[in-house]
């Protein structure tokens, strides 16, 4: 039992980031940040769109994981499609209807560390004025110095699968699939 609780000790404060002693701030590198979402068109193809250069905060706390938090947004038209006609159909009435206001935001809720570099973050994600719970697979690629920044540095990978009717985007489902499968790659420096 001793053995168990010192590996998830050890476990949580990897995931936390051993070089920090308290609560640190990092802010999204938006340029090394995205997001990868991709469905099934018709059978046919798998269909691959980006969200990039967006703004996020992630606090670590070594000393209680769990206190440990990350918050993202951007603007749904900061979506890249590769063609104009796609992003005019997504932005258009039968999925977004998107304003230049439109915001997509994620705000975390809970962190369960499950292993060395992994974690399970559940937060609340908000997509087309709908909010509703999601579970992010996470990976903790690297935390260092940066070695041009030359700035405390971190690196992650997530994913989920997300449901475009939950979100009230669902159109033409089920021959485009209502299930979306999202690959997130985020870097993060110490805020000053």
């Amino acid at each position: 039992m001793k053995n168990a609780l010192a590996a998830s000790l050890l476990a949580a404060t990897t995931f936390a980031t051993p070089a920090l002693a308290t609560a640190e701030n990092y802010v999204l590198d938006a340029s090394h940040s995205q997001i990868l979402f991709t469905y099934d068109h018709l059978g046919y193809s798998t269909t691959y769109n980006m969200f990039s250069g967006f703004e996020g905060e992630i606090v670590f706390d070594q000393e209680d994981p769990a206190a440990s938090s990350v918050s993202v947004s951007f603007p749904v038209r900061t979506m890249f499609t590769g063609w104009e006609a796609r992003f005019d159909h997504f932005m258009g009435d039968d999925f977004f209807g998107a304003g230049d206001d439109e915001m997509v935001t994620f705000e975390s809720t809970s962190i369960e560390v499950t292993g060395e570099d992994t974690a399970l973050i559940t937060g609340d994600l908000t997509l087309n004025g709908i909010t509703k719970p999601v579970v992010l697979d996470a990976k903790l690629n690297q935390v260092g110095m940066h070695p041009m920044a030359e700035k405390p540095w971190a690196g992650f990978d997530a994913t989920t699968t997300l449901l475009r009717s939950d979100f009230e985007v669902g159109a033409f489902a089920p021959f485009v699939s209502d299930e979306v499968q999202v690959m997130i790659s985020i870097e993060a420096m110490q805020a000053e």
